[in-house]
């Protein structure tokens, strides 16, 4: 398959842009890359998609997604965050079946892809939400993914007895670790290698040291990764310190926690001495601004992670925190929001926002040497994105139009693994009034079995 006529945003080592470009797709590879008219005169055989006047780009990385809550989408808005949790969240999830876990994987999947999203990592899948069917729901969407089952042995939050889980979510050790592992021996690898299992750890609090290590050993030994919530709110770094004497990312260093196969998310409540921890063992930040600020848990020192080389990515969160799986929309909070906390306007650009959702992303997922950027070799993943839009009129710079002007709902064309899974806008893997109305009719089974049903309304008086 030939792809011609584009502006190709490679984010190859040069970065280099190409304009009238084509890329040239065999099986599940990028087999050329080049300007149109030579690539085009070298395959005429082809089979070619004009995408005249577009943008490609590499498929987005979302490094931090709860694919269960695009059911919970509009059920937790403007709370403070023990009524956002213990009384709404845990809640509404605590009381979901398998059935109500596939349908919302598959609402979240779907709204990924067609905003660009080829490839996410999944935070902590827990044991009711149905791990074989939402591995399944992955495999029938074409989206690459890491699922993170979680693990966890305490069913409390941090300092605050009052976020105490809800009991339909408390796991042990025996159905969070040994299931993840179960999991792992069952669906790893599968869907030509696009589903692979990490462990997705609760954050301390909820979950004893003891078990932390055991996780870590087993991680190293089957070279499995490991993502967790990290110093995301206040409550974090008060709860470390009390009772370890430890900074979160401290404590995590204690139980072997730290290295390139973990990616600790949000990492707000940062000591000076945690970067050079994060540096030095190659551990990777998942950094979500949207979620942060809805929740006001505070600003992830961004700019001072990347002076200390290290890797910072991008994610979405979940649905009752951002309200969206837009990759678009996130690079653009993430390359303004921190110009307004340190009063530079250059501290990040366009350019490190879209190296964030990209090869950061690929990066920290272990995946640099076949995602994350476009080149010769790797993966075909890509995204064509239409920029002929009033919002997106004139187009000087490719990058910064994106990044400061676009939307997922301009994505045009998204490529996993070879296979065209969004054409014209529409998914072409998974029917979308299907997916809409399974997911509105689960959601609302949630809701009434959570004794939620009449809460869940507008604020205002509706006539």
């Amino acid at each position: 398959m030939l792809f011609t006529n584009a502006t190709i945003i490679t984010m190859n080592a040069r970065r280099e842009i190409i304009l009238n470009g084509a890329i040239r797709t065999e099986g599940n590879r990028i087999a050329d890359i080049g300007k149109a008219a030579e690539l085009t005169a070298r395959y005429p055989d082809e089979k070619v998609v004009d995408v005249e006047g577009k943008l490609i780009i590499p498929g987005l990385v979302n490094t931090h997604v709860h694919l269960a809550q695009s059911l919970l989408r509009g059920a937790a808005d403007d709370l403070e965050l023990i009524g956002w949790l213990c009384e709404r969240v845990w809640v509404l999830q605590g009381n979901f079946t398998n059935e109500d876990g596939y349908a919302a994987a598959r609402l979240t999947i779907a709204e990924m892809l067609k905003s660009g999203t080829t490839t996410f990592l999944e935070a902590m899948l827990a044991h009711r939400y149905g791990f074989d069917g939402i591995a399944e729901a992955c495999i029938e969407s074409g989206i690459r993914a890491c699922l993170g089952g979680i693990v966890m042995d305490v069913g409390t939050y941090a300092t605050k007895d009052s976020f105490a889980m809800h009991p339909g979510l408390v796991e042990d050790r025996e159905t969070s670790l040994l299931g993840v592992l179960k999991a792992h021996d069952k669906w790893h690898g599968s869907g030509d290698d696009r589903v692979h299992v990490w462990f997705g750890a609760r954050t301390p609090g909820g979950v004893t040291p003891e078990l932390y290590r055991e996780m870590c050993s087993i991680a190293k030994e089957k070279d499995m990764g490991i993502t967790m919530h990290c110093a995301e709110v206040s409550a974090d770094m008060k709860y470390c310190k009390e009772k370890y004497d430890l900074s979160p990312v401290g404590f995590a260093e204690s139980v072997g926690m730290l290295g390139k196969k973990t990616v600790l998310v949000h990492m707000v409540w940062l000591e000076d001495e945690d970067m050079e921890k994060l540096r030095e063992s190659g551990t990777h930040v998942s950094h979500n601004p949207t979620s942060n600020c809805k929740l006001a848990s505070g600003i992830c020192k961004v700019p001072e992670l990347l002076d200390n080389q290290v890797n910072v990515c991008l994610g979405t969160d979940g649905a009752p925190c951002n309200n969206t799986y837009d990759m678009i929309r996130e690079m653009h909070l993430a390359a303004i929001l921190h110009k307004a906390r340190t009063l530079d306007p250059v501290i990040v650009p366009a350019e490190t926002a879209l190296e964030m959702a990209t090869i950061n992303g690929a990066k920290a997922l272990g995946l640099e040497d076949e995602i994350g950027s476009l080149e010769i070799g790797k993966k075909a993943d890509l995204v064509v994105v239409d920029l002929k839009r009033l919002n997106s009129t004139p187009d000087f710079n490719p990058v910064s139009t994106l990044v400061y002007t676009a939307t997922g709902g301009q994505v045009d064309i998204v490529v996993v693994d070879g296979k065209i899974v969004v054409e014209g806008g529409e998914l072409k893997t998974m029917d979308e009034a299907e997916v809409i109305t399974e997911a509105n009719k689960h959601a609302r089974e949630v809701a009434e079995r959570a004794g939620l049903g009449r809460k869940l309304k507008a604020k205002w008086p509706l006539v």
